[in-house]
């Protein structure tokens, strides 16, 4: 019976320990979710009552949405560079800093960019990528011959990407970066120690045998920081070639998300979108855990 008791007692306190957060779990995650997954079938203007529409807005944004097939071919091809980039970037430098006498120093003005503003550090780079000779690049250009007139960086729909790409991974591998060198700083010396001992005597081999297995968590955590950032991406490009650009070269899918809720008022549709994002990155996420998750995850 004390045993009994006893049980009981932890099942209890466990309950309540957990119970706030499933509280604000279910609020603000998954009801939005489900909120968007029933306006999805509505055409809903926030002001007359939803009209049930069924399959319809899944099949005008499949079928009849250029702009949404040109926002996620943007998308898609911008979480691919700027996503893949920032990673491989974010971790090397990581493992660069780890191994200076000053590194929190380092850490410190590396990570600086990606608690910053998006929009004020997006003002500052459209100096650098300003599209008349007054541009800090096609200033530098301009001056060294290279070119003879300035570039329109923001305003050239083949630049536009490139720009954009730049200042995200610029501005996004502090995320990755933090969990990275945390990594690096918490990992078993012993197990280097053995490895030594194995023959393993470059870091090339202590990178691929040690660090990439032991860091395995923290490499799950920073292509999911990543991956999600660059599909959330919104601000920059809007930022530096406006919404939705020419030739919709600047369009994203939270971009059209935003565009059609808060500018056109259709929460239906936009929620439509919104449901292809989610599907979107929770398959990618799930790839993800799949390559880099342990076999418990």
């Amino acid at each position: 019976m004390k045993k009994a008791s006893v049980k009981t007692s932890e099942r209890v306190t466990a309950v309540l320990l957990f119970l706030p957060f499933a509280v604000l779990f279910l609020l603000f995650v998954i009801a939005p979710i489900a909120i968007a997954v029933i306006l999805s079938f509505t055409c809903y203007n926030t002001i007359e009552a939803p009209i049930f529409v069924g399959f319809n807005n899944y099949i005008n944004v499949l079928t009849n949405d250029n702009t949404f097939i040109k926002a996620l071919g943007n998308t898609l091809t911008f979480a691919l560079f700027s996503g893949a980039i920032g990673y491989f970037a974010s971790f090397a430098v990581a493992w660069i800093i780890d191994g200076l006498v000053c590194r929190r120093l380092f850490a410190l003005a590396f990570y600086a960019p990606s608690i910053t503003g998006t929009i004020a550090m997006s003002v500052i780079w459209l100096n650098f990528f300003s599209s008349d000779a007054s541009g800090f690049i096609n200033h530098w250009l301009m001056q060294a011959g290279i070119i003879t007139e300035p570039i329109l960086w923001n305003q050239n729909p083949g630049k536009i990407l490139f720009v954009v790409v730049t200042v995200s991974v610029w501005m996004g591998m502090g995320n990755g970066f933090l969990g990275f060198i945390a990594g690096f700083q918490n990992l078993d010396s012993e197990l280097f120690e053995a490895g030594a001992i194995d023959g393993i005597s470059n870091n090339f081999q202590k990178l691929i045998y040690l660090v990439l297995p032991m860091m395995k968590p923290m490499l799950l955590y920073g292509a999911v920081t990543t991956v999600t950032s660059a599909f959330a991406a919104y601000d920059i490009p809007l930022t530096l070639a406006g919404y939705p650009g020419p030739e919709n070269s600047a369009a994203t899918l939270v971009g059209y998300i935003n565009d059609h809720a808060f500018t056109r008022m259709d929460f239906g549709y936009s929620s439509t979108v919104a449901v292809f994002l989610f599907i979107i990155t929770f398959v990618i996420g799930r790839i993800l855990f799949r390559i880099l998750g342990s076999e418990d995850e």
